[in-house]
């Protein structure tokens, strides 16, 4: 979750696509070059250990952009695929 968060940060969109679950993978990610990612805070987590073979992790991303300040406030599901962890999707939360 973090390195996904960092490759937000600096944008890396390769690394994005890497690490994202082939089912729901996109053929292309084109990020936003106006949005600066700047801070995240894990709020919780769910399964996800050494023995899981799936997680969910629920998070608070902050950023600013020419509109001003903002965050995005998310349910990621990941899973384990060959010892690697892999985003499969997530639910937004828009009553922030």
């Amino acid at each position: 979750m973090r390195s996904r968060f960092s490759a937000f940060a600096v944008n890396l969109p390769d690394y994005l696509l890497e690490t994202w679950h082939p089912s729901t993978r996109p053929t292309e990610l084109d990020l936003d070059s106006d949005v600066r990612w700047y801070r995240l805070d894990i709020e919780s987590r769910e399964r996800g250990g050494m023995l899981d073979n799936g997680g969910l992790v629920t998070f608070t991303a902050w950023f600013r952009s020419t509109d001003g300040p903002g965050s995005l406030h998310e349910t990621s599901r990941f899973a384990r695929e060959g010892g690697a962890w892999r985003y499969v999707d997530g639910i937004v939360d828009t009553r922030r």
